[in-house]
């Protein structure tokens, strides 16, 4: 692993930089923190996924802020999730003894706690004796707004306009410029403990006995395993599907059902380059594939919550003009992410610009309405019957889509270069259209039934006659075209095309032949298909789990179980994933990524049931 010197800033990262990978993930389903193997917070946002940045190391070493503690002597690390929960601990070996940093996020419900926001670090000498070093370094507002820091009792209190920090230890804490810090060691059985809280209203600086963190640490422990107990998953691969389950649980925003896509913003998908994007939001898509792989577990809560936050947050006007939804919502439901940069910020590894707000909000993605409707669809078929009003909020999505489903959009992969006739665009509007239909008949609810199937056999005969490439022998990314695009995998997925029909087949090889790399799939080409934006992009781990299950469904079993192997050695040490794997198997991205963890539970589903 990367070692990063306390106070020195060196890794092998570049200056001051962990790779993207070398972190984990705590959180309280409202906010996360990315921990480094060093022990250090790169990144957390208080007191929502969206809000402005508290610790941004990971996007600028020196202007982000953080939260180092680790031991103060050369030491190597080891880092790992505390069975079946998302407590992550930090070990240090050291000459002279071993420790670990337990770091968690109490989850409390609704009380004045709640508001707390508490960020626990809990410090254990398990062996010998250890030094330690913590130094708390807060930079408000992504490193724009200044702040003051002052001592109360126990309590360093930073404070910024707007917003007051308050950090609590069993050992001396002692003022440093606008930082705060402790030097301190610890004999074999010794603990110390630093809690982050945010203040204001009726919640003031309160200190974390020792205690407490104990009780804390198996509260939280419990809830999680208590959880993740629901699960109905008992295959082959039950460590890396739940880690994935876990992970998908983190970003879920409890107060309204909202699920994010990441939990961060502009980390990089090539470094140096400009594909960097604020991904702290919930899109339609990906929540609504996120709601297919946590019922496909037996998550029916999730879903439910997620059903909820789209009949109170996303609005189905239909004015004939606009599209009736976004396809992406802030986590209380605004629809405004005005993008924008922040020049001050050098990005990862100097991979600038690093934006906040996404501007992909104003696209127009036509495929959104098919994993909304193949979501309700299942929510409505394994979980609970859909509400009348649920209903008639659907025929109005679909009746949209019959009107509107043969225009250019940008599509699934959100291009800046032009909107054009997208495959994959068409196929999520016939699948939009073909669950309503299963839904109205298993159901018998009313529906224009004649109309819907009409046009859905209109796309269907559409896609089958301009998607398909002579040429290429292939079903292509946009009509006309003869460019391939990894989205086309969906297609035997979502029931479109039968799986060993001799088209989809010498698709599949065509991918194969173009798109794949050692089992890794690259979503296209952007020389053949100039998106609009300048750089390359590594392999896209969404692509290479798609890829297994269509050979899952294509009879090509070995082939299948192979790839998904190779697939899960590009893991992170936590079994986590970025959105994408570089040439040389690094993550890159935005991380952890939710449409990488869903397609994992699919794809295991999928392979373990072929199996047998």
């Amino acid at each position: 692993m990367s070692v990063r010197a306390v106070d020195e800033g060196i890794s092998e990262g570049g200056p001051g930089y962990l790779p993207i990978a070398e972190h984990g993930l705590i959180g309280d389903l409202r906010s996360v923190a990315l921990v480094g193997t060093d022990g250090t917070i790169d990144w957390y946002c208080c007191p929502a996924f969206d809000a402005p940045s508290i610790f941004a190391s990971i996007l600028d070493a020196e202007r982000g802020g953080s939260f180092r503690l680790a031991a103060s002597v050369q030491a190597k690390t080891k880092q790992f999730y505390f069975p079946d929960t998302n407590v992550l601990i930090t070990r240090f070996f050291t000459e002279d003894g071993v420790g670990e940093v337990q770091d968690f996020m109490p989850l409390n419900n609704g009380d004045v706690e709640a508001e707390r926001h508490r960020l626990i670090r809990r410090v254990v000498c398990v062996r010998g004796s250890i030094p330690f070093r913590a130094r708390i370094a807060p930079r408000f507002d992504y490193g724009t707004r200044e702040h003051t820091v002052r001592m109360v009792g126990e309590a360093a209190v930073f404070e910024a306009d707007g917003m007051s920090l308050a950090l609590t230890a069993t050992v001396p804490l002692e003022a440093e410029g606008p930082d705060a810090r402790a030097d301190f060691k610890l004999s074999q059985g010794d603990t110390a403990v630093f809690a982050l809280d945010q203040l204001g209203g009726d919640v003031q600086p309160r200190r974390c006995a020792k205690a407490e963190a104990e009780e804390q640490f198996g509260t939280t422990v419990a809830y999680w395993r208590r959880w993740l107990s629901a699960s109905k998953y008992r295959g082959r691969w039950r460590e890396m599907v739940h880690r994935s389950a876990l992970t998908l649980k983190l970003l879920t925003y409890a107060p309204t059902g909202a699920i994010v896509a990441a939990p961060t913003t502009s980390l990089p998908e090539e470094l140096g380059g400009e594909r960097n994007w604020d991904y702290r939001y919930v899109w339609v898509r990906d929540a609504a594939f996120c709601v297919y792989a946590l019922l496909r577990l037996g998550f029916t809560e999730e879903a439910e919550a997620f059903m909820n936050f789209l009949v109170r947050y996303v609005s189905t006007c239909d004015d004939g003009q606009s599209a009736p939804l976004q396809i992406m919502y802030g986590i209380d439901g605004r629809t405004d992410l005005t993008e924008r940069e922040l020049g001050h910020l050098e990005g990862h590894q100097g991979s600038a610009p690093v934006r906040i707000g996404n501007a992909a909000a104003d696209q127009l993605q036509l495929d959104i309405y098919g994993a909304l409707i193949d979501s309700i669809y299942l929510y409505d078929k394994w979980a609970k019957p859909i509400s009348s009003a649920q209903w008639d909020n659907v025929c109005r999505l679909v009746e949209w889509v019959c009107e509107h489903w043969d225009q250019p959009d940008e599509g699934i992969w959100e291009t800046r270069g032009g909107r054009k006739n997208f495959l994959y665009s068409r196929l999520m509007c016939w699948v939009a259209i073909e669950r309503a239909i299963r839904m109205a008949n298993r159901r018998g609810l009313p529906a224009d039934l004649p109309r819907w199937r009409e046009t859905r056999d209109t796309i269907y005969r559409r896609i089958m006659k301009r998607g398909w490439s002579e040429t290429r022998q292939a079903f292509v990314q946009h009509e006309d075209g003869d460019v391939l695009d990894a989205a086309v995998l969906m297609m035997p997925l979502t029931k479109f095309i039968a799986p060993t029909d001799p088209k989809w087949l010498s698709t599949l090889d065509a991918l194969t032949n173009d798109l794949v790399s050692d089992s890794l799939v690259y979503r296209y080409d952007p020389l053949s298909s100039p998106d609009g934006l300048r750089g390359d992009e590594g392999t896209f781990s969404i692509c290479s789990f798609w890829y297994v299950e269509a050979m899952v469904h294509a009879g090509r079993i070995d082939e299948a179980r192979l790839a998904f192997e190779k697939m899960l050695t590009y893991a992170n040490h936590l079994g986590l994933y970025a959105e994408e794997i570089s040439h040389t198997g690094e993550q890159q991205g935005n991380f952890p990524q939710a449409f990488t963890h869903l397609a994992l539970i699919s794809a295991a589903f999928n392979l373990d049931k072929a199996l047998g």
